[in-house]
């Protein structure tokens, strides 16, 4: 059974962070409802005095009534100002709080989780999914505060008119709540369903202007429309089994409003006949059930807006509620002067999704300032085992320490920041050159930016470019190519200067030419710094310190170039293998 919290429990701290506006505004709500609440009294007064005392109606009493009421109104739009824009703000500010949090909790997740879940449904709970919570967190206690008044008050009001016919007409109410009750449940299901279409179809969009040049390569605009046109049809069912249900929550309110008004009406004339009522007292009735349908309708037709705003806080909690696997332990301290020693001990890793095993105890020691190559067959586990180092994952079993400390003992941020990674797939952020090099440090100076490039290899076609350093690099660097960013990435790292140093893959993407500038680069890079290679062309590691043959039972083979050669064994094999190709291509 789970114990997690009622979505408007988890809500509740949100709206409590502004209990002073909150409550200001719900004293605010009161006077809007006494002042409106006043009008049938005066009303009633006027017309009573009209048909009993029409001499009582002098040209003071008219006017001293007249200046009530217009001050009444004065004190209503006041507070209906402070309504509508502070409490509107209150809002606003606890949707910000709520995306703040939900953006730092995906921060925290493990790559696992973004493994299992489409980027366009993250995107939609934490923009789409809460913009309705500005009107919820907002109109929720204002509607019901103000709806108890306006019943409470006039049950009281009416019932000193005519007892009875208070209790015929409020006996009414309750069935009408259970018979909106039914649609108000097929209502929020519907809610429900048409947030993950919503997210669905981001998804879908996002998918498709990513791998655009994917989608015009292979002609497949019709594939990509059909498969829109799908996802955007499911859409349309969904919203017309909404608008289904909404007209029948508002065909029955109206018929209900139809039914009390026809008791008033024909109960209240037999009542006045009787002399049971005054002519007063029956229009004050009427105006004043014409204000309590008025509240009930509004709160049934709120109820749509609230369950937007639930099923908005309720995806917020599903995000809230993912576990974080990768967090600093109890007790974690920052790493010093790291050196960059490298143990694994009895280390194995299984994915938590799957269960597919892909470390088997692995025993390995790096020394500081070593450089590694790690080869072998795909899903053998050489990145796997790169990504334990910062942390992306934590090992199944066994333990990976730096310089002699667990890294499960030390903070993710300064493990982290010892760590640099060039990967085969160069993700570079919307932005300007300078931007992204920049992100490797964030307090450096321009000095130290326009260093790190000249380091990587990349000042000069920088300084090529229209605007140079401020040039804007597109979505993802698509407006330069492959071994530019390459550099780019490698000069973030640079700035970055950290001990321990991870290469992906880092050359394999890449031409000829692109291939030598960027191994220069990195070649420089690696000097000084304890050093992982993964690489698939053996070519570019022959003057590794050590190469690892990783396979499906752990390190099958490790020793120099020279060495596994001499060996014969499976390096040896992708080695002849690869110079075969080679021979071939030529």
């Amino acid at each position: 059974m789970s114990t997690k919290p009622a979505p408007l429990r988890r809500f509740m701290p949100y709206l409590l962070r502004y209990k002073g506006i909150l409550l200001f505004d719900l004293f605010c709500a009161a006077l809007t409802c006494i002042c409106e609440l006043v009008l049938p009294l005066m009303v009633r007064t006027v017309t009573n005095m009209g048909a009993e005392n029409p001499a009582g109606l002098t040209v003071g009493f008219i006017v001293r009534m007249g200046a009530l009421y217009g001050v009444l109104r004065l004190v209503d739009a006041a507070a209906n100002y402070f309504m509508a824009n502070t409490g509107h703000v209150m809002g606003a500010r606890i949707e910000t709080d709520m995306r703040r949090d939900a953006f730092s909790h995906l921060q925290k997740l493990s790559d696992a989780y973004f493994a299992n879940t489409k980027v366009g449904q993250i995107m939609g709970r934490i923009t789409n999914d809460l913009f309705d919570v500005t009107e919820f967190a907002h109109h929720c206690p204002e509607e019901f505060f103000i709806a108890a008044l306006k019943v409470s008050i006039s049950f009281v009001i009416l019932s000193r008119a005519n007892l009875l016919l208070t209790c015929i007409v409020f006996a009414l109410i309750p069935v009408m709540a259970v018979c909106c009750a039914f649609f108000n449940h097929r209502m929020k299901d519907v809610f429900q369903k048409q947030r993950r279409q919503i997210g669905e179809l981001n998804a879908r969009i996002e998918d498709t202007l990513l791998g655009e040049r994917v989608v015009k390569a292979f002609s497949g605009e019709e594939v990509e429309k059909q498969k829109f046109e799908q996802d955007n049809s499911r859409f349309l069912n969904i919203k017309r089994e909404t608008y289904h249900w909404m007209s029948a929550f508002n065909t029955t309110t109206r018929l209900f409003d139809g039914l009390i008004y026809l008791v008033v009406l024909v109960a209240g004339s037999f009542f006045m006949r009787a002399g049971r009522i005054q002519p007063g007292d029956l229009v004050a009735y009427m105006m004043y059930v014409t204000t309590l349908l008025t509240t009930v309708r509004r709160i049934i037709e709120f109820t749509e807006q609230f369950y937007r705003g639930l099923t908005g806080v309720e995806r917020f909690c599903e995000i809230m509620d993912a576990d974080v696997d990768i967090l600093d332990e109890p007790g974690a301290v920052p790493l010093q002067n790291v050196k960059g020693d490298i143990r694994f001990e009895d280390v194995s890793f299984e994915y938590p999704d799957d269960h597919h095993k892909v470390l088997h105890h692995i025993d390995l020691h790096v020394r500081a300032g070593e450089k590694i190559a790690l080869v072998g067959p795909s899903g053998g586990g050489k990145t796997t085992l790169c990504n334990l180092i910062p942390r992306f994952y934590d090992p199944t079993d066994g333990r990976i320490l730096l310089d002699g400390q667990d890294i499960r003992s030390v903070t993710l941020q300064s493990l982290r920041r010892a760590v640099g990674i060039v990967q085969q797939d160069v993700y570079l952020f919307s932005g300007s050159v300078y931007e992204n090099i920049a992100y490797g440090r964030p307090d450096a100076t321009r000095d130290e930016v326009i260093q790190a490039a000249r380091l990587a290899g990349a000042h000069e076609f920088i300084t090529a470019l229209h605007d140079g350093y401020d040039t804007y690099v597109g979505e993802r660097g698509v407006k330069l190519s492959g071994g530019q960013k390459q550099r780019i990435s490698i000069a973030r790292v640079f700035l970055k200067n950290p001990p321990v140093l991870i290469l992906d893959e880092a050359t394999s993407a890449l031409d000829n030419e692109s291939e030598f500038a960027v191994t220069q680069s990195l070649a420089r890079l690696a000097k000084g710094r304890t050093t992982l290679t993964i690489a698939h062309r053996l070519t570019t590691i022959q003057s590794a310190d050590r190469i690892l043959v990783l396979g499906g039972t752990g390190i099958e083979e490790e020793g120099t170039h020279a060495q596994l050669l001499a060996k014969g064994g499976v390096y040896s094999r992708l080695w002849n293998s690869a110079q075969a190709l080679n021979e071939t291509s030529l």
